[in-house]
């Protein structure tokens, strides 16, 4: 798929881009993740510049697939892989006013054809940490990719010093991380999901979202053994046999496609939903009770804990966590809580289920943090504003 979607990809461009005569606002995203990240600025960019035209471009698969029909983007494409003759045939054809690369997407020579071209590059919610090759004494090549922004704006001041340790400081601004923008604005528009409410009737319910083996193994038996609550598992790999794998360890299950299809008399004889599909978790949240989020017990760590945050829903995950900044942080603020094994998991969940006290006391917290962050979209567009990079 990676292969086959960039096929032919510069005569598509061409004949996409033939009669452009717009400016046109670039933003390239690894996946889906960051594609959720750059979109609240995408969407105020669009607000305030009507005529322009947004083109979107994928690294991947999994971002691509799931937002190539986003209808807020006049053209969504993979990026052509990097190199000097195709990164100056891409700009070559897109002629792009002004660009947007999320978080982590450093390409050298995209980023030079750009700065030698005088169409400004700005890095958005960059997040660096030590570890990462701009940094160490060998990594003088990837410093150099770094001096082709024409502005940074990064999450933290942990990244503004690390840019400064390497004579990056003039053109930086620490203005926080836009996902905080994005779960609140996923909050605020929620709509019902019918197939959703009609599963879980009034019964309490957890939502884990973003799940691996490792913690649907630490949770499969409490769900086995607690057939009045319901469960809405949503895996992050939905591929067939991480489906099968799911309705094995979960008894009492069924997949969200098969229960689209039981007629609206049919007895509610399962609890336990495997969602199959992509984009729909961060509305699940809304219906829980209480949150699990995966990644925990998995080796790179927890996954997002904003999507769920937002609903001011208490939120538990397992012991690795650490290099996940807001999911420290909601630990610290008590608006989530850690375990270490499904016995601590199973004496968790009894807790919160048991106490809606302890739940809304936990998700307030929750909820304050993700609303005490807000406002980093605002900082971009206003650097675009001011300095009139889009005119019309």
């Amino acid at each position: 798929m990676w292969t086959k979607g960039r096929k032919d990809i510069f005569n598509q461009l061409s004949n996409s881009f033939e009669h452009n005569k717009s400016e046109v606002i670039w933003t390239h995203c690894a996946s889906l993740g960051e594609f959720e990240q750059g979109r609240p600025v995408l969407e105020q960019l669009k607000k305030q510049h009507p005529n322009a035209k947004i083109l979107i471009t994928f690294f991947s698969p999994s971002g691509y697939e799931v937002q190539k029909n986003y209808n807020g983007a006049d053209w969504v494409f993979y990026l052509p892989i990097d190199g000097k003759k195709n990164a100056n045939q891409f700009i070559n054809i897109v002629k792009p006013t002004v660009v947007l690369f999320i978080k982590y997407e450093f390409w050298f020579y995209y980023l030079k054809a750009l700065k030698q071209r005088g169409i400004p590059a700005l890095l958005v919610s960059g997040n660096f940490r030590p570890s990462q090759i701009f940094f160490k004494w060998y990594g003088s090549f990837y410093r150099n990719i770094l001096q082709c922004f024409g502005h940074l704006f990064v999450q933290n001041e942990e990244s503004k010093l690390l840019l400064a340790s390497i004579g990056i400081s003039e053109n930086v601004t620490i203005n926080g991380d836009t996902r905080f923008d994005r779960v609140i604005e996923i909050a605020e528009q929620f709509s019902p999901i019918e197939a959703i409410e009609k599963f879980i009737q009034k019964n309490k319910v957890v939502v884990a979202g973003s799940t691996w083996t490792e913690d649907d193994e630490e949770m499969n038996h409490y769900a086995n053994t607690h057939q009045e609550i319901k469960f809405i598992i949503a895996p992050h790999v939905i591929e067939a046999e991480r489906l099968q794998e799911c309705l094995k360890l979960y008894r009492n299950s069924i997949l969200f496609s098969n229960w689209q299809q039981q007629t609206e008399n049919s007895n509610n004889q399962y609890n336990v939903l495997i969602i199959d599909n992509v984009g729909m978790l961060s509305k699940l949240y809304h219906y829980a009770t209480v949150c699990f989020i995966g990644g925990g017990f998995e080796s790179d760590g927890v996954h997002n804990v904003l999507e769920a945050a937002v609903f001011r829903k208490p939120i538990v995950y397992g012991p690795i966590y650490e290099k996940f900044k807001e999911a420290v942080n909601l630990i610290k603020l008590g608006g989530a809580l850690t375990v270490k094994n499904a016995l601590e998991l199973e004496s968790e969940f009894d807790c919160l289920l048991k106490d809606e006290s302890l739940c809304l006391a936990i998700g307030t917290k929750s909820a304050a943090f993700v609303y005490a962050n807000k406002g980093a979209t605002r900082f971009v567009t206003d650097y675009i504003q001011l300095n009139r990079l889009l005119t019309n």
